[in-house]
């Protein structure tokens, strides 16, 4: 099936309108009508080829919601015209222990990206949601919740689950205090999920243009990095700080807002390698986790979570003739807080 999308032809390039070939669904697929797509910073990483491993042509697009056009038949767990997402996988080995135990995004063989990447057959290439149809195997489809806002919706299958992940994991809630290190695509996702786990919230951030933001997302409070008597006073200060910035930057200085045996979280991914000193994590014994999006069965309680609690992504809405103006107002942080592509104009 021929469908349209908009792809990088080379990493040197603008996306520009391409057609490409998605397969016949096979009796476990999902064939789905893309509505919207999130925009996220690995997109342009990828589609410029910043981390070396991108293979061309890309066509981005991990955040999508749609609806079920047509389903295999053997699928059991979608029908037509249910609301659905992708997310960043779309196959894995499903043997391994991490795949045993939903870690997908962990698998020992590595997952298949849903854009970028070749398919467990290891000639086909995948390609994401900057287009108007996916046919994605029915154990990588993940049901939307029908309260919320569709087009809001779609971050929650990277920036929303990248920061769940996380903080569901180092067990965050009532009473500890979290620092959220960047106020852009993921960290006003980490914000507002934080805020829902009970946790009392701070912003850290370099520009105080985004103190009223963080206050309206669930905040409880902000703290300017550039000044030295705000860093003062919050040294020893947090039980986590994730660091969402997707960009070289000084990490040393997050470590000391902890407490002892604090823990920073590392989400965002910086093409550069990061400096680090070591003396402020052994003297109080503080922790540094990395942590990538999540497995298939948390990203679907993700999504529950988002549902019972009303959350979304704050997002502009784009068409695709607008894809490569919000790349560049990405890299500036010209957005609040993801973009989002009307699929109707692929």
């Amino acid at each position: 099936m021929q469908v349209r999308s908009y792809a990088a032809l080379d990493p040197k390039s603008s996306l520009v309108p391409h057609m490409i070939e998605r397969r016949k669904p096979g009796p476990r697929d999902v064939l789905i009508e893309i509505e919207f797509s999130g925009i996220c910073h690995s997109d342009i990483h990828m589609a410029r080829n910043e981390w070396g491993i991108a293979l061309f042509p890309v066509v981005p697009g991990h955040e999508i919601v749609g609806r079920v056009k047509e389903v295999g038949n053997q699928v059991t767990k979608f029908k037509v015209g249910q609301r659905v997402g992708v997310g960043c996988m779309v196959d894995s080995c499903r043997t391994c222990g991490s795949c045993k135990e939903g870690l997908e995004q962990y698998c020992d063989q590595g997952f298949v990206g849903t854009y970028g990447a070749l398919e467990r057959d290891g000639k086909t290439l995948t390609y994401g949601g900057y287009s108007t149809h996916i046919v994605t195997q029915e154990d990588f489809v993940l049901r939307i919740p029908e309260n919320l806002d569709p087009a809001a919706a779609a971050p929650l299958l990277c920036a929303g689950i990248t920061t769940y992940s996380p903080l569901r994991y180092v067990g965050l809630g009532k009473g500890q205090k979290l620092g959220v290190l960047g106020l852009g695509g993921l960290g006003h996702m980490a914000v507002k999920i934080g805020a829902s786990f009970g946790a009392e919230v701070t912003v850290l951030s370099g520009s105080l243009s985004k103190q009223a933001d963080a206050k309206s997302l669930g905040a409880a409070d902000f703290a300017l990095t550039s000044d030295p008597a705000s860093m003062d006073k919050l040294q020893n200060h947090f039980d986590f700080i994730i660091d969402t910035v997707a960009a070289k930057h000084d990490i040393n200085q997050a470590f000391g807002l902890l407490k002892r045996e604090g823990t920073l979280i590392m989400v965002g991914a910086s093409e550069k390698p990061l400096d680090l000193g070591v003396f402020s994590l052994i003297f109080r014994r503080r922790k540094m986790l990395g942590s990538l999006i999540g497995g298939i069965r948390e990203t679907q309680e993700m999504l529950d979570h988002c549902g019972k609690h009303g959350i979304t992504s704050t997002i502009e809405m784009i068409a695709a003739e607008k894809i490569n103006e919000a790349y560049e107002r990405m890299i500036k942080g010209q957005v609040k807080y993801r973009f989002v592509i009307d699929a109707k104009t692929f």
